[in-house]
């Protein structure tokens, strides 16, 4: 770890709450994403080598921020994230996510009053090109990132990660809005990058992949979205959304099939 920024007191007046972020490049979307959890006591930021102004966006909005040369992959980071929190309760959001007011006030409730439970699922509505989803399996895609402290982890995986809470979260009914893809250059990029680090996730637990098999699954990808899924209520941008979440299933099983051909070449 480079440092950590700023004191770890607390915000004076916020609830007993850490907010936890992980960053890279991140210069537009982390203020907006601090300040709809102003109401936290403790916001922070690790980040892991931005080139742009995210580390001084981040301070600017009382984050602490932590900087990291390496990336040891999404859950790792996200679990540094973690053990810098102070508070009771932690909120863990993505850069490009922001907290509704009716979130919000769940939240709150949670925190001023007797928990039902130690872990909490929100409802999150993801954004592509500039329009929020209703169907396509995007809308409701809960998510949990609410819990208590000290009662779950983040798992080790490189992409995909997921939170391990020791029993079943309660639900909350408020939206999460999540900002995924503002244009298409910004899907492309991370339809490429996720299918990479997906593709090698995949590879070092040994699995395989045939060429058919890839155009079978990105096929399927297209029919379970589209069809199976309601994309088509969501209009000429729930097929935009079809056409790239089945590149991306292909070029995932695509990638898996060229890492196994060239270990077996090197074997060979």
């Amino acid at each position: 770890m480079l440092g950590l920024s700023s004191e770890s007191g607390g915000r004076p007046g916020a609830v007993a709450l850490s907010v936890i972020v992980i960053t890279r490049d991140e210069e537009a979307n982390i203020a907006e994403c601090l300040a709809s959890v102003s109401f936290a006591r403790d916001l922070v930021v690790v980040d892991s080598g931005s080139r742009d102004r995210t580390v001084d966006r981040a301070r600017a909005a009382g984050a602490r921020v932590a900087q990291f040369a390496d990336w040891p992959g999404f859950g790792p980071q996200k679990n540094r994230a973690l053990d810098l929190a102070t508070q009771p309760w932690v909120l863990s959001l993505d850069a490009d996510e922001r907290v509704t007011p009716q979130l919000r006030d769940e939240i709150l409730a949670v925190l001023q009053q007797p928990a039902a439970a130690d872990a909490y699922s929100v409802p999150r509505r993801s954004s592509f090109c500039g329009r929020y989803m209703a169907h396509s399996g995007w809308y409701p895609d809960r998510v949990v990132r609410l819990f208590r402290r000290g009662t779950a982890r983040f798992s080790d995986d490189a992409v995909h990660e997921r939170l391990v809470t020791p029993g079943a979260p309660a639900r909350l009914r408020g939206d999460l809005l999540h900002t995924t893809y503002p244009d298409l250059e910004t899907m492309l990029e991370k339809l490429n990058r996720y299918s990479t680090a997906s593709a090698a996730m995949l590879h070092a637990a040994g699995r395989r992949a045939t060429l058919p098999g890839a155009v079978g699954r990105g096929l399927w990808a297209f029919f379970r979205t589209y069809v199976l899924r309601s994309g088509w209520l969501d209009g000429r941008m729930g097929f935009v959304l079809a056409i790239s979440i089945a590149e991306g299933t292909y070029y995932k099983y695509l990638k898996l099939w060229s890492m196994g051909h060239r270990a077996d070449t090197r074997r060979g």
